[in-house]
């Protein structure tokens, strides 16, 4: 039975809205406003009538597993450079998320993956993102840092630098991932973080 007074498990929030001042199609300025037919603010071009939408990005990654070790790379990039991180980007257009985390794992670590089962979908609210994680099995324990990364290790779940993880999507993702591990399950997981995290 449905409790009517319990409080909903989604609840609506105010959408949030970068700004902007000019459009990027014709250099006007913009207006923000609701259009017709449309339920939300948007920046309006009233020179040419482009309707400038805002939409979260989608950075896909995975766990990629040898024998019982976790591939964790350092980032030589900012935001948090020389933090651990799991091999994760964002997705490119023509790509689906299992081939994008495929590919973010040859660009950072050098490493083919064999993408298993969906682990978790972080909403990452304030930076207007969604964190898509798989888990991954390595074919071989060949891997190497790529433009992106200082250094890539396998190790071992005790030797995780929890303190030095680059961002809490990678900490909750990887938490997960030796909890199901443990228990010899695969289910998939949903958090919303409501704390600023750069892009990946």
């Amino acid at each position: 039975m449905i409790d009517k007074h319990a409080p909903h498990p989604y609840p609506a929030r105010k959408p949030v809205i970068q700004p902007m001042k000019f459009c990027s199609h014709c250099g006007a300025p913009l207006a923000l406003r609701t259009p017709p037919g449309d339920h939300l603010p948007r920046y309006v071009c009233d020179a040419c009538g482009t309707i400038h939408y805002q939409n979260p990005r989608v950075v896909v990654g995975c766990v990629p597993e040898y024998e019982g070790r976790i591939l964790l790379c350092r980032r030589a990039i900012e935001p948090r450079r020389g933090y651990w991180t799991i091999p994760a980007g964002f997705m490119e257009n023509g790509e689906t998320l299992q081939q994008g985390a495929a590919r973010e794992s040859r660009e950072e670590a050098l490493v083919e993956v064999r993408i298993g089962s969906l682990l978790s979908i972080v909403h990452v609210l304030q930076a207007h993102q969604v964190h898509v994680f798989f888990r991954a099995a390595m074919s071989a324990p060949q891997y190497g840092p790529g433009p992106e990364s200082l250094e890539v290790e396998l190790v071992l779940p005790k030797d995780i630098p929890w303190s030095q993880l680059a961002f809490p999507s990678t900490e909750y993702s990887l938490r997960r991932y030796l909890e199901d591990r443990a228990a010899a399950r695969e289910p998939h997981h949903f958090a919303s973080l409501d704390r600023r995290l750069e892009g990946a």
